[in-house]
């Protein structure tokens, strides 16, 4: 299999979503005597504070800002709708783009339906039979219509796309030796009440190995590009490899652009879009891949074994996946293009009938759920609905074998994968496909003839987050813009990169309670603590974030977006992306906050004593003073920190090794490092020598060229920057929270890594 160059590590840089500022976790290891002198023998010396240094003469007083329990959520419960009516095993459910007056479900044999969105509607119409083309005579059952996706522009032009399979003898449909894939454009009939049969335009013809995995979901994304999800081919353990073999489609999530030169065009931008000339549209194509060792133009992410079912967030665009696993596990993946989801090194985030297994290069899932408890994982859509406020923003998905019913949390675990909350252990439905309308509700389809809606269970919910930001508590009610009186201002001296926008600070602690530091330096806020932060763009106040250390423990993001008139900001539900000051601004949803806020990291970042080591002016007392002797004087640190040193990467007059050191420890080592959520053994902290990096000189993995993390004199050879230059891409840095390049970072790396030489990393 070939990669392209840009493809060969998973994770390289990742930065903060919350509300801190920097990264955390000073290492206790030596520092690199050339360019790390300083920090050392800070370290080293006793800790002090100067209370002469104090830019605060008492601590304020926090009754207000916060944190209490966790917001608790609602019941919720699967409803039978449309009950007079019942389907002969349905895999899909969908509605017509702008147009919620029906709905069309998809039968496994090859028949599709139609019905008026009416509770108490009895008779449902046939919209095609095509039972006499569709073949679902496979020994696995998995066979047979399996999607279908409207053209966005289906009410001008009628096209309908439909996967399917059909017999290899196309002759005789219904035979034994399923199956060939088939992806068909029809159009409706000139009364659009019906399929036409004969308009069928076969775009996607290719046989399948054996007979199972076929995938596939089909569906159009915002730009007006068709996506499908194929499996593996087949057969236990993908005995041909070829879900990792990039000529040819099995195992991957392609996309394609039907609107262009038949039989399809491929997007520019494609991870192998400079292949074109030879299509994977069939067998023959995808043999001529494979001998010239080509890629096939169409894909768009790979490594996948039997992708059922995915969908589009509809807030954020974000594509999440569930993959079924083999024996051992059931995962959920946040798909990005160019991505290499593991498969079949990996089943989950463990290696496959392996104790060790290469994982350079291969994306983590975002969860996993153990078998036997899920069999056959179904996807799954972000709820965004009104009906279960408690779910808005979390992926819901099921289990088509044990019919268990479970929603995505915002907290990641030890092993830096998300965990999961059980909402319904003993549906007793065989879910086989979720469905949103128009309203952002949630429905699903049981295989047994059923559909169900996600509602509310009448249970009593808890105090949820205030929708407002002037009723937290942690500003002025009156003035929104302008913080509580319990309130610390705080700044850090090396900044996470936030697509240029510009952040205040400001930390509440609940009254007695104060901040212990560990070994590192790093601080460790008691519950009930908040740390809030304000981001502006061209001086405008867009968004307020609070990140909150709960009285139960559990750490939780959220994010307020302000109104144009700056009255005001609401929250925001499960993020969204909105352009705000000309670009495209991301709200993060709250397990976006926690991928960045890692538990290895000491989750709040910034909050450490190398980022506060230094001095700011207290807007209260108009008096500049040292933070640590600020801080400590007026009570709030538990003891005396120290005083590791911290360049400002922005200072030009500073080391370029100390301004790209901090620069790598604030936006990448609160992944990158020990303990972290990555699945490279990088350890980017700004005290850890560069030697003891594992970052010089070490090939990157899965890249045909051999290309390096670090090449020391040549930053163009050097993967550590290419990753900061990609964008909507798997291998982008950071992966998430980011649409715009940090230019000045870029560059900065970039020199530093031009000045060095190989015995600089001795």
């Amino acid at each position: 299999m070939r990669f392209p160059a840009s493809l060969i590590m998973a994770t390289l840089f990742l930065t903060a979503c919350g509300g801190s500022g920097g990264s955390g976790g000073a290492s206790s290891s030596a520092s690199n005597a050339s360019s790390q002198s300083s920090s050392t023998s800070s370290q080293s010396s006793a800790s002090s504070t100067d209370p002469e240094r104090s830019g605060l003469d008492e601590r304020p007083v926090n009754e207000q800002c916060l944190a209490g329990e966790s917001p608790a959520g609602g019941g919720v419960a699967l409803e039978r709708v449309y009950p007079e009516l019942s389907f002969n095993q349905p895999v899909a459910l969908l509605q017509a783009p702008d147009d919620d007056s029906r709905w069309f479900v998809l039968e496994q044999a090859g028949r599709i339906v139609a019905f008026d969105n009416d509770p108490e509607v009895t008779d449902a119409d046939e919209f095609a039979d095509l039972r006499d083309r569709v073949d679902n005579s496979a020994g696995s059952g998995e066979s047979g219509l399996l999607s279908m996706a409207f053209h966005p522009d289906y009410a001008d032009n009628g096209d309908v796309f439909l996967y399917y399979q059909v017999s290899r003898d196309t002759e005789e449909p219904i035979q034994d030796d399923c199956c060939v894939n088939q992806l068909v454009r029809y159009r409706v009939n000139d009364e659009g009440t019906a399929l036409d049969p004969d308009s069928a335009e076969v775009l996607l013809s290719f046989p399948a190995p054996y007979e199972n995995h076929f995938g596939g979901h089909l569906g159009f994304d915002q730009a007006g590009y068709l996506y499908l999800s194929i499996g593996d081919g087949g057969s236990a353990g993908d005995p041909q490899d070829r879900a990792q073999n990039t000529a040819n489609l099995w195992g991957s999530v392609i996309r394609i652009d039907v609107d262009g030169e038949a039989p399809y065009a491929i997007p520019e931008d494609n991870p192998f879009a400079d292949q074109v000339g030879f299509l994977c549209d069939s067998e023959a194509q995808m043999e001529d891949k494979q001998a010239t060792g080509g890629d096939c133009p169409e894909l768009y992410a790979w490594g996948l074994r039997n992708p059922w079912r995915w969908s589009f967030d509809r807030a954020t665009g974000d594509l999440w996946l569930a993959d079924v696993g083999q024996g051992e596990w059931e995962e959920v993946n946040r798909i990005r293009r160019g991505g290499n989801y593991g498969w079949n090194i990996r089943e989950g985030a463990h290696c496959y009938n392996a104790d060790d297994c290469e994982t350079g290069g291969l994306i983590d899932p975002v969860a996993e759920v153990p078998q036997p408890e899920f069999r056959s994982i179904t996807g799954g859509v972000v709820y965004r609905g009104d009906a279960v406020p408690s779910l808005r923003g979390r992926y819901l998905f099921g289990d088509y074998i044990t019919g268990r019913f479970y929603a995505l949390t915002d907290e990641t675990g030890e092993d830096g994968l998300r965990e999961i909350e059980r909402l319904d252990e003993q549906t007793g439905l065989n879910i086989a496909s979720f469905a949103q309308d128009r309203a952002g509700e949630v429905y699903l389809a049981d295989y047994s003839g059923g559909l169900y809606q996600v509602v509310p269970s009448g249970d009593e919910e808890g105090e949820p987050m205030p929708q407002w930001l002037s009723e937290t508590g942690c500003v002025d009610p009156d003035d929104p813009r302008e913080p509580a009186e319990g309130l610390i201002p705080y700044t850090v001296k090396a900044p996470f990169w936030s697509d240029g926008a510009d952040k205040q600070r400001w930390l509440a602690l609940p009254e007695g309670e104060t901040i212990e530091i560990d070994s590192e330096q790093d601080w460790e806020l008691p519950p009930g603590s908040v740390v809030v932060k304000n981001f502006y763009l061209a001086d405008a106040l867009i968004e307020t974030r609070l990140f909150m250390h709960h009285t139960d423990e559990r750490w939780a993001g959220y994010t307020y977006a302000w109104n144009e008139d700056g009255t005001d900001a609401e929250r925001v539900d499960g993020g969204q992306v909105v352009e705000r000051q000309g670009q495209d601004w991301i709200y993060p949803s709250g397990s976006q906050c926690l991928e960045c806020h890692t538990r290895a990291a000491g989750r709040t970042l910034g909050l450490e004593s190398a980022q506060l080591n230094g001095d700011f002016t207290y807007p209260s007392t108009g008096r500049e003073g040292h933070q640590l002797d600020t801080l400590h004087t007026i009570g709030v640190l538990a003891q005396a920190p120290a005083r590791p040193e911290l360049a400002d990467p922005h200072d030009e007059t500073a080391d370029l090794e100390d301004r790209a050191r901090a620069y790598l420890h604030t936006n990448c080592a609160q992944c990158h490092r020990p303990d972290g959520p990555t699945n490279l053994d990088m350890d980017l902290r700004h005290t850890t020598v560069l030697a003891d990096m594992n970052l010089c000189n070490v090939t990157a993995q899965n890249s045909d060229e051999e290309a390096l993390r670090l090449d020391p004199g040549d930053a163009d050879a050097s993967v550590l920057v290419g990753r900061m230059a990609l964008r909507d891409h798997a291998d982008q840095m950071p992966p998430i929270g980011s649409n715009r390049v940090d230019e000045d970072g870029e560059a900065l790396l970039r020199d530093w890594i031009n000045g060095l030489s190989a015995e600089d990393c001795d």
